[in-house]
């Protein structure tokens, strides 16, 4: 069944429903992959967002070659993305002689990176953000290559305004960030020099039912946890719909590549969401500190154009949220961190 607006359910039971709903494609998503030849290749496929990308490109596309590639340090994600029709290769994509051995797929999208724990060995996050990228860009200078990267990269913009546009030079706080901007200069780089068609990816805040701003905000209101207002502001989407529009970014690459924003539409204030939650709970949200004039957010304007607006509105995503965190159903136990203001994760 085709994803739309009108068949959504109104809620997600288990995780298998929540697989299966972020793996079931739009036509839209059809009709861009059928536009660009060629097999995919998704290469950090093992995180939190990449099996149901991988699997969401199998659907989309049945008689084309997915290919995952990562560590696959969880044997499950192997099993997993098998079960999906997906093709794995194992491979340290911090080896530049697997890299070299990995095949020459027509359509990459680079995954892989790290931020969780960011803080704690940044030598390793500079590796994985920016030297990785530059070893990649290199492998495949013929490939179309969408690389995700992330809204941080801009500096904090006032509330009131529209968010970050794409012509908005980087400027983050925050060495994790910061190396977020060496990953996107590292593709930019070797596109110029070789030629190569790609778009970086500047994702906001993908909402999974076990994990995203919602998520964090739902939890604390259930829990009665202290809500910190110092991010006050933000932007947000279903990683449905963010999946496919990274697989459609495929069809709308450009030489050299170029960035991006992919977010929610609407600028949203924490205050409401976290009232929103506690009118759904009976709870008081506790609230604490005050909300800045700045926040990360971004101009999702390019993306409306060439996409059109998100599948699942903002109203779809609490609710489902709200009935998934009151069930005590599964979380990956990694707060998105949304409220952090100095970079340091």
């Amino acid at each position: 069944m085709l994803l739309t607006r009108h068949n959504l359910p109104k809620t997600i039971p288990d995780i298998a429903a929540l697989d299966d709903l972020l793996c079931r494609p739009t036509q839209a998503l059809i009709d861009d992959l059928a536009r660009v030849d060629g097999d995919i290749m998704i290469l950090g496929v093992a995180g939190k967002m990449g099996p149901t990308l991988a699997g969401l490109a199998k659907a989309a596309a049945p008689d084309r070659r997915v290919i995952g590639v990562a560590r696959f340090s969880d044997a499950g994600v192997k099993d997993w993305l098998h079960a999906r029709g997906v093709e794995t290769i194992n491979c340290d994509l911090m080896d530049e002689t697997a890299i070299q051995a990995l095949p020459k797929a027509p359509n990459i999208v680079f995954m892989a990176g790290r931020k969780f724990g960011a803080e704690g060995d940044l030598s390793l996050t500079w590796a994985m953000n920016a030297h990785v990228p530059a070893l990649i860009a290199q492998a495949f200078p013929s490939s179309r290559i969408v690389a995700f990267s992330t809204g941080c990269i801009y500096p904090f913009v006032p509330v009131d305004g529209k968010g970050s546009g794409e012509d908005m030079a980087p400027n983050p706080p925050g060495e994790y960030a910061q190396s977020c901007v060496g990953r996107e200069r590292m593709f930019e780089y070797f596109s110029r020099k070789f030629g190569t068609p790609g778009r970086l990816f500047r994702l906001n805040y993908a909402i999974d039912m076990r994990y995203g701003v919602l998520h964090d905000i739902a939890l604390k209101v259930l829990t009665g946890t202290p809500i910190d207002l110092s991010i006050g502001h933000v932007n947000f989407i279903w990683q449905g719909d963010a999946s496919s529009q990274a697989l459609r970014c495929l069809a709308h690459c450009t030489a050299p590549t170029s960035p991006i924003n992919v977010s929610g539409h609407e600028i949203l204030a924490v205050r409401d969401l976290a009232a929103r939650f506690g009118a759904r709970f009976g709870r008081m949200p506790v609230l604490t500190g005050n909300e800045e004039p700045t926040a990360w957010l971004t101009d999702t304007s390019k993306a409306v154009e060439l996409f059109g607006l998100p599948v699942v509105d903002t109203e779809q995503l609490i609710a489902w949220t709200a009935d998934w965190v009151s069930r005590a159903m599964p979380s990956l136990g990694k707060p998105t961190k949304y409220e952090v203001r100095d970079g340091r994760y």
